[in-house]
């Protein structure tokens, strides 16, 4: 006869739900993390598959184990009582009972593992995807690697062309300093040349110059005798070219520097006491004279001086003293 204890079958059942409910955590925890999907099925498989024989194993162990207690309590058949002899027919009934709850176990066992089997797969099929997406962002990243190397490049030459760029413009700012500095030397220097032109222009003007005078207009007069030279003014005018002769003052300036020649024409009456005779002078200074003396009729007497007069150089005819 066989006798199972009444808790033998919950204690060996208990064990075997927490590994299962163990399982299934860790089941889901590895379907929630999304990181490594990879890793996760081929960890989940393992467990699956040491799990499955794990549970056999115990079903095994449970099954020998009531076993042992039923031939743990056997009973000489002269001290059974009438309660004792129903106990098979309930150790019967409860080694039934487990092995029910056993098939259910692996029912329930085999319907999580096809779950999880086509969870697996789905697994599987999104971690293809996935490498083939992984695959296709390499390709990308290659190319983005290239075009970023190439464009690098582009840079580099682009900077290149940019330094020899700044470096023509620094060469042409500086060929545009000398060109300005030159241009200005030029612009100085045609300054000086219209200058020079306007005063040549001038000079090309006033170069005729040219004038005739006398003291009287007409007739005849007696001037003099005085007893110092005497400034004479020529008052008529007979040609005055470029207005260098002044019949005001009698002076003749220069009005720019050149070669003048001058000519004294005199003409007076002979006297034994007083000659006559004119002298040219120059900024004050007695150059030539025109002299002549006789004691009766007429006398006259010329001479003629050509000079180097620089511009504002005065010219002037005097009578010599005690000469008419």
């Amino acid at each position: 006869m066989f006798h199972v204890g009444s808790g033998s079958l919950s204690r060996t059942m208990f064990p075997i739900l927490v590994m299962i409910d163990q399982h299934q955590t860790l089941f889901k925890a590895a379907m929630n993390t999304e990181t490594s999907r990879t890793e996760q099925t081929v960890t989940l498989r393992m467990e699956m598959t040491m799990c499955f024989p794990l549970l056999l194993l115990i079903c095994s162990l449970c099954t020998a184990k009531l076993q042992t207690e039923s031939d743990n309590h056997i009973i000489p058949l002269g001290d059974q009582t009438e309660a004792e002899r129903r106990e098979p027919t309930n150790a019967a009934d409860q080694q039934q009972r487990c092995t029910q709850d056993i098939h259910a176990v692996l029912r329930e066992m085999s319907a999580s593992l096809a779950e999880q089997r086509v969870e697996i797969r789905h697994l599987q099929r999104e971690n293809e995807v996935q490498a083939a997406q992984l695959r296709e962002q390499k390709i990308e990243v290659e190319k983005l690697k290239q075009q970023l190397q190439a464009q690098t490049a582009e840079l580099i030459s682009i900077k290149a062309r940019t330094n020899v760029t700044e470096n023509q413009v620094e060469a042409l700012k500086r060929d545009e300093e000398a060109q300005t500095a030159e241009l200005i030397s030029i612009k100085a220097r045609t300054d000086v040349t219209e200058n020079q032109v306007e005063a040549l222009k001038r000079d090309g003007e006033v170069k005729q110059v040219a004038f005739s005078a006398s003291l009287l207009a007409s007739g005849g007069g007696d001037i003099g005798p005085f007893n110092t030279h005497t400034l004479l003014v020529f008052r008529h005018v007979v040609t005055n070219i470029g207005n260098a002769y002044n019949p005001n003052t009698g002076f003749f300036i220069a009005p720019v520097r050149g070669a003048y020649h001058f000519e004294l024409h005199i003409y007076g009456p002979g006297h034994a006491s007083h000659p006559s005779g004119a002298l040219l002078f120059k900024n004050g200074e007695h150059i030539c004279t025109a002299y002549e003396h006789q004691p009766s009729y007429q006398v006259k007497s010329s001479n003629g001086v050509t000079l180097l007069l620089e511009v504002r150089d005065v010219v002037s005819v005097s009578l010599w003293s005690n000469c008419v």
